[in-house]
């Protein structure tokens, strides 16, 4: 059996970046919710941009047992709310002064472990 690059499906459940991006928004609404002042407009940007990541990863996946363009295309738009999602935090740690972690730092490396599943 040859394995293709976008194998029809419909189980996001399983998939490794539903289940990463399902880590991100649990993470992102807590952190809001917790540093962000009550009634800063950026909690809810920034909860919204990590809900859409996983929304659109789930109906993405779904949608390509039917279409694998429609599917690339939710997988862009979930990408794009993920990236919107990071320039958020990089706001944040910018115009408080803080440290933006190196990639392969012992800290990064110890939030990336927080997500294995």
């Amino acid at each position: 059996m040859t394995e293709t690059f976008l194998p029809k499906k419909g189980n996001y459940r399983n998939l490794i970046v539903f289940q990463k991006a399902e880590c991100i928004y649990d993470i992102t609404y807590y952190f809001a919710h917790k540093y962000l002042q009550k009634g800063d407009r950026t909690i809810d940007q920034m909860v919204q941009a990590a809900r859409s990541g996983r929304q659109n990863i789930a109906e993405g996946a779904s949608a390509g047992a039917t279409s694998s363009e429609t599917e690339l295309k939710l997988m862009n738009v979930a990408r794009a709310s993920l990236q919107e999602l990071l320039l958020d935090c990089e706001d944040y740690l910018r115009v408080r002064g803080l440290e933006l972690w190196a990639l392969q730092s012992e800290k990064s490396e110890q939030c990336r472990k927080a997500c294995i599943a």
